[in-house]
């Protein structure tokens, strides 16, 4: 499943230069280690609580949006549902697409703003452009 969600990623970026940031990053780091491979990705990870210095130190509640200039995809694995909203508001913001992987069977938290469940080969998720 998670390789089939990095293609994903992989096939909304394209083969131009894209600036992707992972939202609430935690100890999961696959996905962006992946991603932070290709050449064509500039690829930054946020969280609250960094796990090491290759993490950026943000409160998605309080964005410093500096980190966010020219980011053109957004996406977040598992975020708790008391960020979600936050995450959906900064993406809107700076008009990024945005991508979030919430845990089985749990309800996302977006307030208003509708996202697009995606079925990817094994992997489900939710998109807002």
């Amino acid at each position: 499943m998670w390789d089939d969600f990095a293609e994903y990623i992989l096939s909304e970026a394209g083969t131009g230069n894209v600036k992707i940031a992972e939202i609430a990053v935690g100890r999961f780091d696959k996905i962006a280690n992946y991603l932070a491979s290709k050449d064509n990705i500039d690829l930054i990870k946020t969280d609250i609580n960094p796990k090491d210095e290759t993490v950026i130190r943000d409160d998605i509640t309080n964005p410093n949006m500096d980190l966010y200039k020219d980011i053109d995809m957004i996406y977040s694995i598992r975020p708790p549902s008391e960020l979600q909203p936050y995450i959906v508001k900064l993406a809107v913001e700076i008009d990024s697409q945005l991508i979030i992987k919430p845990l089985t069977n749990e309800d996302l938290n977006t307030g208003k703003v509708k996202m697009k469940l995606k079925n990817f080969k094994r992997a489900s998720f939710y998109t807002l452009r």
